[in-house]
Protein backbone atom coordinates (compact mmCIF):
# COMPACT_ATOMS: atom_id res chain seq x y z
CA UNK A 1 0.00 0.00 0.00
CA UNK A 2 0.93 3.43 -0.52
CA UNK A 3 0.05 6.70 -0.10
CA UNK A 4 -0.39 9.08 -3.19
CA UNK A 5 -1.38 12.76 -3.45
CA UNK A 6 -0.76 15.65 -5.85
CA UNK A 7 2.23 18.27 -6.44
CA UNK A 8 1.57 21.78 -7.53
CA UNK A 9 3.99 24.24 -8.17
CA UNK A 10 1.21 26.68 -9.01
CA UNK A 11 2.56 28.43 -11.67
CA UNK A 12 -0.13 30.88 -13.12
CA UNK A 13 0.47 33.51 -16.32
CA UNK A 14 -1.89 36.23 -17.52
CA UNK A 15 -2.06 34.08 -21.19
CA UNK A 16 -5.06 32.90 -22.62
CA UNK A 17 -3.55 29.65 -23.44
CA UNK A 18 -3.96 29.26 -19.28
CA UNK A 19 -6.48 28.25 -17.06
CA UNK A 20 -4.95 30.18 -13.95
CA UNK A 21 -4.24 33.40 -15.71
CA UNK A 22 -3.59 35.21 -11.87
CA UNK A 23 -2.14 34.56 -8.35
CA UNK A 24 -6.27 34.36 -7.19
CA UNK A 25 -6.54 31.69 -9.74
CA UNK A 26 -3.95 29.63 -8.87
CA UNK A 27 -4.65 29.99 -4.97
CA UNK A 28 -8.35 29.78 -5.31
CA UNK A 29 -7.84 26.84 -7.57
CA UNK A 30 -5.18 24.80 -5.38
CA UNK A 31 -8.30 24.93 -2.82
CA UNK A 32 -10.45 23.67 -4.95
CA UNK A 33 -7.93 21.01 -6.31
CA UNK A 34 -6.91 19.94 -2.36
CA UNK A 35 -11.00 19.70 -1.85
CA UNK A 36 -11.47 17.41 -4.69
CA UNK A 37 -8.64 15.51 -4.52
CA UNK A 38 -10.04 14.36 -1.21
CA UNK A 39 -13.23 13.38 -2.49
CA UNK A 40 -11.32 11.30 -5.01
CA UNK A 41 -9.92 9.69 -2.33
CA UNK A 42 -6.02 10.65 -2.51
CA UNK A 43 -3.91 11.34 0.78
CA UNK A 44 -2.04 14.31 -0.18
CA UNK A 45 -2.11 18.00 -1.51
CA UNK A 46 1.53 19.11 -1.58
CA UNK A 47 2.42 22.51 -2.82
CA UNK A 48 6.08 23.82 -4.31
CA UNK A 49 6.93 27.42 -3.15
CA UNK A 50 9.48 29.51 -4.97
CA UNK A 51 10.22 33.29 -4.58
CA UNK A 52 9.84 36.41 -7.01
CA UNK A 53 8.26 33.58 -9.63
CA UNK A 54 4.68 33.98 -11.05
CA UNK A 55 4.08 30.42 -8.32
CA UNK A 56 2.74 29.95 -5.10
CA UNK A 57 5.13 31.64 -2.63
CA UNK A 58 3.73 32.14 0.91
CA UNK A 59 2.37 28.46 2.01
CA UNK A 60 0.79 28.92 5.02
CA UNK A 61 -2.64 31.27 4.26
CA UNK A 62 -3.32 28.28 1.54
CA UNK A 63 -2.68 25.47 4.07
CA UNK A 64 -4.74 27.28 6.70
CA UNK A 65 -7.37 27.71 3.79
CA UNK A 66 -7.00 23.87 2.95
CA UNK A 67 -7.08 22.67 5.61
CA UNK A 68 -10.44 24.57 7.10
CA UNK A 69 -12.72 23.17 4.18
CA UNK A 70 -10.82 19.26 4.23
CA UNK A 71 -11.06 16.77 6.63
CA UNK A 72 -8.53 14.22 5.98
CA UNK A 73 -6.18 14.72 3.22
CA UNK A 74 -2.33 15.19 4.29
CA UNK A 75 -1.69 19.05 3.34
CA UNK A 76 2.06 19.94 2.70
CA UNK A 77 4.87 21.56 1.14
CA UNK A 78 7.28 20.31 -1.44
CA UNK A 79 9.32 22.19 -0.13
CA UNK A 80 9.60 25.65 1.43
CA UNK A 81 13.38 27.54 0.62
CA UNK A 82 14.87 27.88 4.37
CA UNK A 83 17.16 30.34 3.19
CA UNK A 84 14.26 33.02 2.91
CA UNK A 85 12.73 32.03 6.34
CA UNK A 86 12.78 33.76 10.11
CA UNK A 87 12.31 30.06 11.55
CA UNK A 88 10.74 31.52 14.76
CA UNK A 89 8.06 33.29 12.66
CA UNK A 90 7.23 30.27 10.72
CA UNK A 91 6.86 27.91 14.05
CA UNK A 92 3.71 30.31 14.43
CA UNK A 93 2.70 30.40 11.23
CA UNK A 94 3.07 26.68 10.66
CA UNK A 95 1.72 26.06 13.91
CA UNK A 96 -1.76 28.21 13.06
CA UNK A 97 -2.26 26.03 9.96
CA UNK A 98 -1.44 22.44 11.71
CA UNK A 99 -4.52 23.39 14.74
CA UNK A 100 -6.50 24.60 12.05
CA UNK A 101 -6.34 21.27 9.96
CA UNK A 102 -6.28 19.16 12.68
CA UNK A 103 -2.47 18.08 13.06
CA UNK A 104 -2.82 17.02 9.37
CA UNK A 105 0.38 19.51 7.92
CA UNK A 106 3.46 17.63 6.32
CA UNK A 107 5.90 20.58 6.06
CA UNK A 108 8.59 19.82 3.53
CA UNK A 109 11.45 21.95 4.15
CA UNK A 110 15.13 22.48 2.02
CA UNK A 111 18.25 24.81 1.34
CA UNK A 112 16.59 25.47 -1.54
CA UNK A 113 17.42 25.60 -5.44
CA UNK A 114 18.57 28.03 -7.81
CA UNK A 115 15.62 30.97 -8.01
CA UNK A 116 14.44 33.74 -10.31
CA UNK A 117 17.15 36.33 -8.71
CA UNK A 118 20.12 36.52 -7.80
CA UNK A 119 20.56 35.86 -4.28
CA UNK A 120 16.51 36.33 -3.47
CA UNK A 121 17.20 35.82 -0.05
CA UNK A 122 19.11 38.98 0.88
CA UNK A 123 15.97 40.87 -0.33
CA UNK A 124 13.85 39.28 2.62
CA UNK A 125 16.76 40.31 4.65
CA UNK A 126 19.59 37.17 5.48
CA UNK A 127 22.93 36.98 4.85
CA UNK A 128 25.09 34.21 5.62
CA UNK A 129 27.60 34.65 8.63
CA UNK A 130 31.23 35.49 7.65
CA UNK A 131 32.79 31.99 6.31
CA UNK A 132 29.40 30.80 5.55
CA UNK A 133 27.49 29.61 2.21
CA UNK A 134 23.71 30.21 1.48
CA UNK A 135 23.21 26.76 2.15
CA UNK A 136 25.09 26.93 5.68
CA UNK A 137 22.51 29.26 6.63
CA UNK A 138 19.38 27.30 5.47
CA UNK A 139 20.93 24.13 7.42
CA UNK A 140 20.79 26.77 10.16
CA UNK A 141 17.64 28.34 10.17
CA UNK A 142 16.43 24.25 10.06
CA UNK A 143 17.99 23.29 13.21
CA UNK A 144 16.36 26.11 15.09
CA UNK A 145 12.95 25.92 13.53
CA UNK A 146 13.66 22.02 14.72
CA UNK A 147 14.70 23.47 18.22
CA UNK A 148 11.76 25.49 18.25
CA UNK A 149 9.21 23.09 17.41
CA UNK A 150 9.97 20.75 20.14
CA UNK A 151 7.66 22.90 22.28
CA UNK A 152 10.44 24.05 25.23
CA UNK A 153 10.32 27.96 26.43
CA UNK A 154 13.43 29.95 26.10
CA UNK A 155 12.42 33.66 26.14
CA UNK A 156 12.30 35.17 29.23
CA UNK A 157 9.12 36.71 30.47
CA UNK A 158 8.36 40.73 30.72
CA UNK A 159 8.08 40.95 34.46
CA UNK A 160 5.11 43.43 33.82
CA UNK A 161 3.01 41.90 30.98
CA UNK A 162 0.17 43.18 29.21
CA UNK A 163 -1.51 40.18 29.72
CA UNK A 164 -0.85 37.31 32.32
CA UNK A 165 1.78 34.63 31.51
CA UNK A 166 1.66 30.96 32.14
CA UNK A 167 4.62 30.11 34.60
CA UNK A 168 8.63 29.89 33.31
CA UNK A 169 9.84 30.57 30.27
CA UNK A 170 7.70 31.17 27.06
CA UNK A 171 7.63 30.20 23.91
CA UNK A 172 6.23 31.23 20.24
CA UNK A 173 2.95 30.38 20.38
CA UNK A 174 0.62 29.18 18.68
CA UNK A 175 2.04 25.89 19.35
CA UNK A 176 1.01 22.62 17.59
CA UNK A 177 1.99 19.53 19.63
CA UNK A 178 3.06 16.72 16.80
CA UNK A 179 4.21 18.95 14.58
CA UNK A 180 7.71 18.30 14.79
CA UNK A 181 7.94 14.52 14.18
CA UNK A 182 6.00 15.66 10.43
CA UNK A 183 8.96 17.57 9.13
CA UNK A 184 10.21 16.49 5.68
CA UNK A 185 13.68 16.92 4.30
CA UNK A 186 14.00 17.67 0.18
CA UNK A 187 17.04 16.26 -0.28
CA UNK A 188 19.37 16.16 -3.23
CA UNK A 189 22.21 14.84 -2.28
CA UNK A 190 22.90 11.57 -0.03
CA UNK A 191 24.81 13.51 2.32
CA UNK A 192 21.84 15.95 3.11
CA UNK A 193 19.74 12.64 3.34
CA UNK A 194 21.64 10.62 5.88
CA UNK A 195 21.60 14.62 7.50
CA UNK A 196 18.23 14.58 7.79
CA UNK A 197 18.07 11.31 9.03
CA UNK A 198 19.76 11.75 12.07
CA UNK A 199 17.74 14.94 12.91
CA UNK A 200 14.61 12.97 12.62
CA UNK A 201 13.20 14.26 9.94
CA UNK A 202 10.72 12.41 6.83
CA UNK A 203 12.64 12.16 3.57
CA UNK A 204 11.43 14.45 0.04
CA UNK A 205 12.88 13.22 -3.03
CA UNK A 206 11.56 14.81 -6.24
CA UNK A 207 12.34 14.21 -9.42
CA UNK A 208 16.30 16.02 -9.18
CA UNK A 209 19.09 14.86 -7.80
CA UNK A 210 22.65 15.58 -7.44
CA UNK A 211 24.63 12.88 -10.32
CA UNK A 212 26.61 11.31 -7.84
CA UNK A 213 27.39 7.84 -9.56
CA UNK A 214 26.52 8.29 -12.88
CA UNK A 215 23.41 5.68 -12.26
CA UNK A 216 19.81 5.95 -13.99
CA UNK A 217 17.73 8.35 -12.17
CA UNK A 218 16.11 5.85 -10.29
CA UNK A 219 18.92 3.80 -9.00
CA UNK A 220 19.99 6.49 -7.48
CA UNK A 221 16.97 7.98 -6.21
CA UNK A 222 16.86 4.30 -4.43
CA UNK A 223 19.70 4.42 -3.18
CA UNK A 224 19.64 7.37 -1.69
CA UNK A 225 16.56 6.20 0.02
CA UNK A 226 18.34 3.12 1.12
CA UNK A 227 21.05 5.39 2.76
CA UNK A 228 18.61 7.36 4.69
CA UNK A 229 16.54 4.49 6.36
CA UNK A 230 19.59 3.26 7.40
CA UNK A 231 20.93 5.97 8.83
CA UNK A 232 17.29 6.59 10.48
CA UNK A 233 17.83 3.33 12.46
CA UNK A 234 21.83 4.17 13.38
CA UNK A 235 20.32 7.19 15.00
CA UNK A 236 17.91 5.54 17.11
CA UNK A 237 14.82 7.19 16.54
CA UNK A 238 11.70 4.99 17.75
CA UNK A 239 9.51 6.27 15.30
CA UNK A 240 9.12 4.91 11.57
CA UNK A 241 10.54 7.32 8.78
CA UNK A 242 8.51 8.17 5.91
CA UNK A 243 9.77 8.94 2.37
CA UNK A 244 8.36 10.14 -0.25
CA UNK A 245 9.06 10.86 -4.32
CA UNK A 246 7.68 12.88 -7.02
CA UNK A 247 6.88 11.72 -10.52
CA UNK A 248 5.14 13.14 -13.41
CA UNK A 249 2.45 9.88 -14.68
CA UNK A 250 0.01 10.39 -17.16
CA UNK A 251 -2.17 7.83 -17.96
CA UNK A 252 -3.29 8.11 -21.37
CA UNK A 253 -6.97 7.68 -21.10
CA UNK A 254 -8.41 9.80 -24.08
CA UNK A 255 -8.19 12.01 -26.68
CA UNK A 256 -7.28 14.93 -25.15
CA UNK A 257 -4.28 12.91 -22.92
CA UNK A 258 -2.57 12.03 -25.76
CA UNK A 259 -2.94 15.45 -27.07
CA UNK A 260 -0.82 16.88 -24.14
CA UNK A 261 1.25 13.88 -22.77
CA UNK A 262 1.40 11.50 -25.60
CA UNK A 263 4.57 12.62 -27.42
CA UNK A 264 6.21 14.84 -24.56
CA UNK A 265 9.70 13.50 -25.18
CA UNK A 266 10.41 13.14 -21.49
CA UNK A 267 10.83 9.51 -21.87
CA UNK A 268 14.34 9.28 -20.76
CA UNK A 269 16.66 10.88 -17.83
CA UNK A 270 18.56 13.61 -18.63
CA UNK A 271 21.64 15.17 -16.75
CA UNK A 272 22.63 19.31 -16.41
CA UNK A 273 24.01 21.87 -14.30
CA UNK A 274 21.92 23.49 -12.14
CA UNK A 275 24.47 26.15 -10.81
CA UNK A 276 28.19 25.97 -12.23
CA UNK A 277 29.75 23.06 -9.70
CA UNK A 278 26.42 20.74 -9.23
CA UNK A 279 25.88 18.09 -11.81
CA UNK A 280 21.95 17.07 -11.48
CA UNK A 281 20.52 14.11 -13.30
CA UNK A 282 16.33 14.51 -13.90
CA UNK A 283 14.27 12.14 -13.58
CA UNK A 284 12.12 10.64 -16.71
CA UNK A 285 8.72 11.74 -16.96
CA UNK A 286 5.72 8.78 -17.85
CA UNK A 287 2.70 9.14 -20.11
CA UNK A 288 1.23 5.78 -22.02
CA UNK A 289 -1.86 3.80 -21.59
CA UNK A 290 -2.75 2.24 -18.24
CA UNK A 291 -1.36 -0.95 -18.85
CA UNK A 292 2.15 0.26 -20.75
CA UNK A 293 2.01 2.90 -17.97
CA UNK A 294 2.16 0.05 -15.10
CA UNK A 295 4.44 -2.10 -17.34
CA UNK A 296 7.08 0.97 -17.15
CA UNK A 297 5.99 1.68 -13.20
CA UNK A 298 6.86 -1.28 -12.00
CA UNK A 299 10.80 -0.74 -13.35
CA UNK A 300 10.91 2.32 -11.22
CA UNK A 301 13.31 1.20 -8.07
CA UNK A 302 12.78 4.61 -6.26
CA UNK A 303 9.15 4.46 -6.36
CA UNK A 304 9.35 0.95 -5.00
CA UNK A 305 11.28 1.82 -1.85
CA UNK A 306 8.86 4.99 -1.07
CA UNK A 307 5.50 5.17 0.85
CA UNK A 308 4.54 7.89 -0.41
CA UNK A 309 4.06 9.10 -4.14
CA UNK A 310 2.97 12.36 -5.11
CA UNK A 311 2.33 13.07 -8.73
CA UNK A 312 3.08 16.79 -10.05
CA UNK A 313 0.35 18.04 -11.59
CA UNK A 314 0.20 20.36 -14.87
CA UNK A 315 -2.09 23.35 -12.88
CA UNK A 316 -2.48 25.39 -15.56
CA UNK A 317 -4.46 22.45 -17.25
CA UNK A 318 -7.26 23.87 -14.88
CA UNK A 319 -8.74 21.92 -11.82
CA UNK A 320 -11.28 19.53 -13.92
CA UNK A 321 -8.51 18.30 -15.95
CA UNK A 322 -5.89 17.80 -13.18
CA UNK A 323 -8.82 16.01 -10.81
CA UNK A 324 -9.19 13.35 -14.23
CA UNK A 325 -5.63 13.18 -13.88
CA UNK A 326 -5.58 12.08 -10.43
CA UNK A 327 -8.45 10.07 -10.83
CA UNK A 328 -6.55 7.95 -13.92
CA UNK A 329 -4.22 7.07 -11.31
CA UNK A 330 -6.01 5.99 -8.57
CA UNK A 331 -8.58 4.09 -10.41
CA UNK A 332 -6.44 2.46 -13.22
CA UNK A 333 -3.16 2.45 -12.23
CA UNK A 334 -2.48 2.28 -8.02
CA UNK A 335 -4.53 -1.07 -7.82
CA UNK A 336 -2.86 -3.07 -10.57
CA UNK A 337 0.30 -1.56 -8.55
CA UNK A 338 -0.70 -3.07 -5.41
CA UNK A 339 -0.66 1.36 -4.01
CA UNK A 340 -4.86 0.20 -3.56
CA UNK A 341 -6.52 -2.37 -2.53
Amino acid sequence: MKKIGFLSFGHWTPSSHSATRSAADALLQSIDLAVAAEELGADGAYFRVHHFARQLASPFPLLAAIGAKTQRIEIGTGVIDMRYENPLYMAESAGAADLIAGGRLQLGISRGSPEQVIDGWRYFGYQPAEGQTDADMALQHTEVLLDVLRGEGFAKPNPQPMFPNPPGMLRPEPYSDGLRERIWWGASSDATAVWAATLGMHLQSSTLKNDETGEPFHIQQAKQIRAYRAAWTQAGHTRTPRVSVSRSIFALMNDRDRAYFGASGDDSDKVGFIDDQTRAIFGRSYAAEPDKLIAQLKQDEAIAEADTLLLTVPNQLGVEYNVHVIESILKYVAPEMGWRA
